[in-house]
C-alpha cells in the first residue's frame, strides 16, 4: 500500500498507474485515506477523535462495563 501511495503522488507514477485502472483506483483510495491523518481535514469531514473516544467511554459506563 505504501508503494501505491508513493506512485500515486508522483506524475510518472500516476502515468504508470493509469495503464491498470483497478490498481489506479486502489492507489487513489489509499491516498484519500491518508488525508484523514490531518486533524483539520478529519474534523472538516466529521471525524473528531476525542468525541469518538468520549462516546465510547460513555457507552461503556452506561452498560456497566469497565
Amino acid at each position: 500500500m505504501k508503494v501505491l501511495g508513493a506512485l500515486g503522488r508522483r506524475p510518472r507514477g500516476r502515468t504508470m498507474l493509469a495503464h491498470v485502472p483497478a490498481v489506479n483506483q486502489l492507489a487513489q483510495m489509499i491516498m484519500g485515506l491518508g488525508r484523514y491523518d490531518d486533524p483539520k481535514v478529519a474534523r472538516a469531514l466529521g471525524w473528531d477523535r476525542a468525541a469518538v473516544v468520549a462516546r465510547g467511554k460513555a457507552l461503556r459506563r452506561a452498560e456497566g462495563r469497565p
